[in-house]
C-alpha cells in the first residue's frame, strides 16, 4: 500500500505509464551498455485526492545491493 506524501492517504495503485504516440511504455534497466538488462516496467500509483503520481517497481529482487 502506497501513501501519498502530500495528503497522507492511500493511493490507487497498479496503473501503467505510456509514452504518448507509442504503445511501448517505459522500462527500467541497469544502464550497463547497449544490451542493458531490463529490470521491470514501472507501475504508477495516483493519489485520488490531489493527483500526485508515484512511479514504483513491484519486484525489487533483480536490483543488486550495490545499485541501491
Amino acid at each position: 500500500m502506497r501513501i501519498c506524501c502530500r495528503c497522507n492517504i492511500k493511493m490507487a495503485e497498479g496503473f501503467d505509464i505510456k509514452v504518448e504516440g507509442g504503445g511501448y511504455g517505459i522500462v527500467v534497466s541497469d544502464r550497463t551498455g547497449i544490451f542493458a538488462k531490463r529490470i521491470e516496467k514501472p507501475k504508477v500509483a495516483i493519489c485520488p485526492e490531489c493527483g500526485e503520481v508515484s512511479l514504483y517497481i513491484e519486484n525489487t529482487a533483480d536490483i543488486s545491493k550495490s545499485k541501491k
